[in-house]
């Protein structure tokens, strides 16, 4: 069972380091509970390094996957919305980490171009909740496509945390794997609701997909 933290509030900033040029981008912070530096992630964002690194975010009915190479050290994580884009749709590459279908991709490639194996990778899932109402369920479609893209790509996960109503903290140890992860009573935490149905509303106006009978709360 993966340990559950009890950790509370905002994180303090500091500055990014220059580890990984091609992540200069996330926001870097220091906590003194913990004894690595914390990249912090959104919606459509991941983050690889060579270095022991805690990644860090929230999700609803999003997913994270947590990937490392035990042997090369390193490791990362993502954070995407949907799966694919719609069929008929366009999306550019730089754009497209909000889809499940390029975020696993570019997170698994980043590692290999670091030293990983596909082989050697160990995967833990976190996320897709069901945090709105709606007749269709985001987090379970979620779920199923991510687990299926495993399947098709020869991989399996070592550890998932999928479903549920509540939110999820996550903190992601590369070098090691661990994970702390704490579910965020709905009623008592109303951003990552605003931040999903932010980021929705975004790639709906970027992309222009059918409607659907979703509404996040």
């Amino acid at each position: 069972m993966l340990p559950v933290d009890q950790l509370s509030g905002t994180l303090p900033a500091s500055r990014p380091t220059n580890d990984d040029v091609a992540f200069a981008h996330i926001r870097r912070m220091r906590d003194s509970r913990f004894p690595y530096e914390i990249a912090s992630i959104l919606p459509g964002e991941y983050f690889v390094s060579r270095e022991p690194m805690i990644v860090y975010t929230v999700l609803g009915s999003c997913i994270s996957a947590c990937i490392r190479d035990p042997i090369a050290e390193v490791g990362g994580m993502n954070h995407f919305m949907l799966p694919k884009p719609k069929e008929g749709g366009s999306d550019s590459w730089g754009e497209s980490t909000r889809y499940g279908s390029y975020a696993m991709e570019s997170l698994i490639n980043d590692i290999i171009k670091r030293g990983g194996l596909k082989s050697r990778l160990e995967i833990k899932l976190f996320g897709a909740s069901k945090i709105y109402d709606g007749n269709i369920d985001v987090g379970a479609n979620n779920a199923k496509w991510v687990l299926e893209y495993l399947r098709s790509e020869g991989l399996t996960a070592a550890k998932t945390d999928l479903g549920d109503v509540f939110p999820r903290k996550v903190y992601y140890f590369t070098d090691s794997g661990r994970v702390l992860m704490k579910k965020i009573e709905r009623v008592k935490n109303q951003t990552i609701f605003e931040r999903e149905n932010e980021y929705a509303g975004k790639i709906k106006q970027q992309v222009q997909p059918a409607a659907e009978d979703v509404t996040l709360f």
